[in-house]
């Protein structure tokens, strides 16, 4: 079975139209550039249609330091929101990302400062796609004391799932595997929940899963010209699968969003 995740994306949107219907003016997101190819700065402009939907200015800004532009716009009061754009020029790294950018402005919850609250179980920005990853399982299954198997050990997935999936109240019980994972079907077998975020097209198949096993496709890959997912498609034939496309990714895109207008309402 296919987990249909339209009534989790549309609890979001009726964040958004709460804090939209507060607010007197247009939000505005500044996507940082440091490497403007042809694709991604095609992405981007797609990004851009889709914030315009839902009333956020979003303005490309190409960057050849990124340190001083992240300061910058920082420091800029009609900057509400910013997010930088991937691939990273090179010479600069994440941490750059996560040193620099203001916390109150990091939508996309990679600063150290909204990283390392997590820890303390006092959330002001997170990861989008953990976020999603989170909510998508807590609006299909109750996760307290629940198996959790998390494929991936990413600074924007696999440990702040991890992380948030522990949190008291939540309570699950989360094991992380990686490519150094002794006997990983053994250990796939076991989850109630199954979490993949690897970048492997289609590499989870039914020899990883047991029959019920819920089990979230974080991967974006792209086969002979199709989006497909870390995981199989026949998986949902003995599980509850979330689909790709139409899964994380879009929720991720709506919480982005919901977080460029809770930056602009900038009540924290």
């Amino acid at each position: 079975m296919f987990i249909d995740v339209k009534d989790t994306i549309k609890k979001i949107k009726e964040e958004i139209d709460i804090i939209k219907n507060e607010l007197t003016f247009e939000p505005k997101l500044v996507s940082l550039v440091v490497e403007p190819d042809k694709s991604t700065l095609s992405y981007l402009n797609s990004q851009k249609r889709s914030a315009k939907k839902y009333g956020i200015n979003l303005e490309i800004v190409e960057s050849n330091n990124l340190v001083e532009d992240l300061q910058r716009h920082n420091e800029d009061e009609n900057t509400h929101a910013i997010f930088v754009a991937r691939p990273l020029k090179k010479g600069f790294t994440e941490l750059d990302i996560a040193k620099n950018i203001s916390p109150f402005k990091d939508v996309e919850g990679v600063s150290l400062y909204n990283i390392g609250s997590m820890f303390y179980e006092k959330e002001l920005f997170i990861p989008c796609t953990a976020e999603a990853v989170v909510k998508i399982i807590e609006d299909f299954i109750d996760v307290k004391g629940k198996n959790v198997v998390i494929i991936g050990r990413s600074t924007t997935v696999g440990k702040p799932a991890a992380i948030l999936l522990q949190k008291r109240g939540r309570d699950a019980t989360v094991t992380v595997c990686h490519s150094k994972t002794e006997n990983l079907k053994e250990v796939t077998k076991r989850a109630d929940i199954l979490v993949a975020a690897i970048g492997r097209a289609n590499f989870v198949d039914k020899s990883f899963v047991k029959e019920g096993t819920t089990v979230i496709d974080v991967g974006i890959n792209v086969v002979n010209g199709k989006v497909v997912g870390d995981v199989s498609q026949d998986v949902s034939e003995i599980c509850n699968l979330t689909p790709v496309p139409g899964g994380v990714g879009s929720l991720t895109t709506a919480i982005l969003m919901r977080n460029v207008f809770r930056a602009a309402k900038g009540e924290f």
